[in-house]
């Protein structure tokens, strides 16, 4: 269980070599006074920095301090560390903007830069994940951090800066959001006797009927992850999606041993489902999971999310967030079934040029380019999907 903040690993394969560019800071006129009022600390002392590249891994362990304590409960996909698996693993620039207060961390901004010769510029709070944005103190340094990130989507000269909220923000710069998808979570108890009383009889049929076939559960990190892959790959093909390419998932499970971990569900010596668990501060996500649409009939996805929900109420975490879902879609039908409840996702965005809509996997514009994607050989997906999804934000 995560009781203090997890070590964090450095990128083997820095993006940038050279000198470490040294952190920018905000001039102490405008936002600035605002946070020094709120802190009770002179103008002087306070400061909004943004750390580029490398210059972030000697501000880690405090930033990692500062989010681990910044409320009850934290997702694992809020640890700062994910800056560099986003550079390690898909090439995408690092920018972390602190505010500082006589040298304390009071906020914090996680960007990665991303740079696409098909889809243009973006500066996103963060990819990948579901939930991420500013963490702050006090309304005035969320402000400030707010009015950095816009100021720096003007000088990279992205199409869009997204920042990934569940509260909105109010800010001038933020002139979109969608709000059309929620996080759907599940309170867990203390006991997984109790977890299993709380499901309706429907739901516990359908985990009897998975129990009934041969399947074989293993747990563990790296040395799963390429069967992991296998089904989670050939899912998305199936889907129309480009999926990331599986050094992503081996930098998380790198960034996080025994915090990250990966389920497989086996018929035989066969992959059939797979999902990969965050394990935070109190809260379990699980970002990515997947089962083979031909085994539908044996309810293994209904298996597997019981191991997974099993698995984190033995490790005494109060929250399982299944990720975020359409209201009523299939996927948000799925999760409400097991008892899992809407929290808002509210995406916000500074819109230099275009409109968020372009760059959504539902717009419709995309239809034929799906239809095409779902009949490539698999081996050409995987080849192609990662190159094509690291510039979508």
């Amino acid at each position: 269980m995560l009781t203090r903040p997890p070590k964090a690993h450095p990128p083997r394969r820095p993006i940038l070599e050279g000198v470490v560019e040294p952190p920018r800071i905000l001039s102490a006129r405008g936002l600035i006074p605002a946070v020094a009022r709120e802190s009770g600390i002179s103008a002087a002392e306070t400061q909004i920095l943004i750390y580029p590249s490398l210059a972030f891994a000697p501000r880690l362990p405090a930033l990692t301090d500062f989010i681990a304590n910044s409320a009850p409960i934290v997702p694992l996909s809020r640890h700062p560390a994910w800056l560099n698996i986003l550079q390690t693993s898909l090439g995408h620039e690092p920018y972390a903007i602190e505010a500082t207060a006589a040298g304390r961390t009071v906020g914090f901004l996680p960007l990665a830069f991303l740079d696409s010769i098909l889809f243009g510029k973006f500066l996103v709070s963060l990819p990948y994940l579901n939930t991420n944005g500013v963490v702050a103190a006090s309304p005035a340094v969320r402000t400030a951090l707010v009015a950095r990130a816009v100021s720096l989507a003007e000088e990279l000269n992205v199409r869009h800066l997204e920042l990934r909220h569940e509260t909105a923000i109010d800010h001038p710069g933020l002139n979109a959001q969608i709000t059309s998808k929620v996080h759907m979570r599940l309170s867990l108890p203390k006991t997984t006797g109790q977890l299993w009383k709380g499901f309706t009889p429907k739901v516990r049929n359908q985990i009897r009927k998975g129990e009934k076939h041969p399947f074989m559960i293993a747990w563990g990190g790296a040395e799963l992850v390429e069967p992991f892959y296998d089904v989670i790959s050939r899912n998305m093909r199936d889907l129309g999606s480009p999926m990331y390419g599986i050094e992503l998932f081996r930098e998380i499970l790198n960034t996080f041993p025994g915090n990250a971990e990966i389920c497989v569900v086996k018929d035989k010596d066969v992959p059939v489902a797979a999902a990969l668990l965050l394990h935070g501060w109190g809260v379990t996500e699980v970002p990515t999971a997947s089962s083979l649409k031909e085994y539908n009939p044996s309810s293994v996805n209904m298996l597997m999310y019981w191991h997974l929900l099993q698995r984190s109420a033995e490790r005494g975490q109060q929250v399982f967030d299944f990720g975020r879902s359409t209201m009523e879609g299939n996927t948000f039908r799925f999760k409400k079934q097991w008892g899992a409840l809407p929290d808002p996702a509210i995406w916000q965005y500074c819109v230099n040029r275009g409109d968020v809509s372009e760059m959504r996997p539902d717009n419709p514009r995309y239809r034929r380019a799906i239809q095409i994607w779902q009949q490539l050989p698999l081996a050409l997906t995987r080849f192609l999907g990662p190159r094509i999804i690291r510039g979508i934000p």
